[in-house]
């Protein structure tokens, strides 16, 4: 077979499978009773994965590199990252909350490469001097790893907002597992702690929890929930489903951007090596190398607010969903606006 038909058919068919597993997805969360729907989502991320990785391949043999040159080749890249990284999530949580939000967005990406850009953009061409190095492997496809895991954390981060209304509840637990379940006080328990029995009595925003362990039927401890106004308030407003759900979404944005931020930091020492060797400077301040700084500390910050400084919910949040926008800058708009040794050039 014609590889470039070949290359046509799967673009078009990765965007049809996309946009199909993506209601499959939506049905599974307004049909919760259906399981199978949560399998048959899965699968369809994973055929999805499959049809452009064989697309990227087959680029690969037809052009003799590796196919990250162009904006088309780093879309369909980017998208087979963004499947990727969905798949490894979905199995460390067990949970199929992840492709709601993922798959619109993957779904997006692929139908901006295969219907938007021009067919001068999506040919395949010779690699100027400057781009035929190894480099191009070890850098590009690294930088292009850690958008994905970023972008899907950062959806996760706005998911969790949309999910508890920007409301600056408290959770406990979010950063070492889900699976636990929360009582009236808000005291988030973990799935394997032995207690059976928990008895609840409020009073002016205060509780009274008493637990028995399973273990040993004669011991009790009654612990003393003090909750804040504003904790009160969000009692009031959000279900126990909501809250379970803003667990989840927290914990898995937290894990995702844990693993983007190492293969960011990887990717602009690998790109500061090449541009040594390419240009004989490590760091010449062009746009692109300027908004990855940017995206660097963006996400170092949000990490050390988690990390060592205790932040949980929405303030930490907020700061991915802004490194959800920054990294589409630094990843598109500098690349497509702005004038560097990394544009495309479509718009200027």
């Amino acid at each position: 077979m014609n590889l470039v038909v070949l290359q046509n058919w799967l673009d078009n068919a990765s965007f049809a499978v996309l946009f199909l597993t993506m209601l499959v997805y939506w049905g599974g969360a307004a049909f919760p009773n259906l399981p199978a729907l949560g399998a048959l989502g899965t699968a369809g991320m994973a055929i999805a994965n499959l049809c452009i990785a064989t697309l990227l391949g087959a680029r690969w043999i037809e052009a003799g590199y590796f196919p990250l040159s162009n904006l088309y080749e780093s879309l369909f890249f980017l998208t087979w990252g963004i499947t990727a990284v969905h798949l490894i999530a979905e199995n460390g949580t067990r949970s199929r909350l992840v492709g709601v939000f993922t798959t619109p967005v993957a779904m997006g990406i692929t139908a901006f490469a295969a219907l938007t850009l021009p067919s001068t953009m999506q040919s395949a061409e010779p690699l100027v001097p400057a781009l035929k190095s190894n480099w191009l492997m070890m850098h590009v496809s690294v930088m292009m790893l850690s958008y994905s895991a970023l972008m899907v954390g950062s959806i996760l981060a706005i998911a969790f907002l949309v999910v508890t209304r920007g409301q600056n509840i408290e959770l406990q637990g979010s950063s070492v597992g889900t699976g636990g379940y929360r009582t009236n006080g808000y005291r988030l328990h973990k799935a394997g702690e032995l207690v059976t029995q928990s008895a609840v009595a409020e009073n002016n925003g205060s509780a009274l929890r008493f637990d028995s362990n399973t273990n040993n039927g004669n011991t009790a401890v009654m612990n003393l929930v003090t909750a804040t106004p504003e904790a009160a308030a969000a009692t009031a407003v959000l279900s126990p489903q909501r809250l379970s759900l803003a667990d989840t979404l927290d914990n898995i944005s937290y894990r995702i951007i844990g693993l983007g931020f190492p293969l960011l930091t990887i990717g602009i020492i690998a790109g500061g090596v090449w541009a040594n060797e390419a240009w004989g400077s490590y760091w010449s301040w062009d746009p692109k190398e300027t908004w990855a700084l940017i995206t660097w500390l963006v996400f170092a910050a949000y990490l050390h607010a988690r990390i060592t400084r205790g932040w949980q919910g929405r303030r930490p949040a907020i700061l991915a969903a802004s490194g959800f926008v920054v990294v589409w800058i630094c990843y598109l708009g500098v690349n497509l606006l702005g004038k560097g040794l990394h544009s495309y050039g479509w718009f200027f």
